[in-house]
């Protein structure tokens, strides 16, 4: 059986399905690849704007973390650029690498959810790694989600298009969302049993 992680790069996912014009059922996306074979983990990578007193991200980040992804953020950075415009940044290229590395001597298969050409390097060090790699995003658009590098150095290549059955959410559908205070706890045991979190660190489950 094949040993599955999922590593979702948040931004690039959510500007591919909109291309597309269909929005993602986060707990489908579980279960489809829950079915292909034993998922180890599910990342998903994005930054958040802190001074801001609502962000319309965060009740999907509180939902996916009570719900059987690890869910990795880090602060927005702003800057000024030369002509004095208001630039923001919040690349998480390097925080999923450095897991995806980590995690390559537990699993057997990489679905990166991704057109970024920067993660053509990262794809070529896990199969390096005897890692299978599939990379998820589309050529429907014009032009292309996906880098032709990238494309190129995938082991396969899934087009976001032909998901959109199978982990499609209904517009007119609402997003799941978990109750607060005291049920939270009632979230954490509802997370699928292939994605819950260990106990101990994964090198330690190994060497049993």
């Amino acid at each position: 059986m094949e040993r599955i992680a999922l590593f979702i790069d948040g931004a690039n996912l959510y500007a591919t399905s909109k291309s597309l014009g269909f929005d993602i059922d986060y707990r489908q996306l579980l279960k489809e690849y829950g079915s292909r074979g034993y998922l180890v983990r599910a990342f998903y990578y994005t930054a958040l704007v802190e001074d801001q007193e609502y962000s319309s991200i965060r009740p999907l980040i509180d939902w996916l973390d009570y719900n059987g992804y690890t869910v990795v953020t880090k602060p927005v950075k702003e800057f000024t650029d030369a002509q004095g415009r208001r630039k923001v940044k919040g690349n998480m290229d390097i925080e999923l690498a450095v897991d995806a590395m980590e995690l390559a001597p537990f699993i057997t298969h990489m679905v990166l959810f991704s057109g970024d050409g920067d993660f053509r390097s990262l794809v070529e060090a896990m199969q390096r790694k005897g890692v299978r790699v599939s990379v998820v995003s589309t050529i429907q658009t014009q032009p292309p989600m996906i880098a032709d590098d990238l494309r190129r150095q995938a082991d396969q290549f899934v087009d976001l298009a032909e998901l959109q059955s199978k982990i499609g959410r209904d517009p007119a559908q609402r997003p799941p969302r978990e109750p607060r205070g005291p049920g939270m706890a009632e979230g954490r045991s509802s997370m699928p049993s292939f994605i819950e979190r260990p106990s101990r660190p994964l090198r330690d489950r190994d060497d049993e």
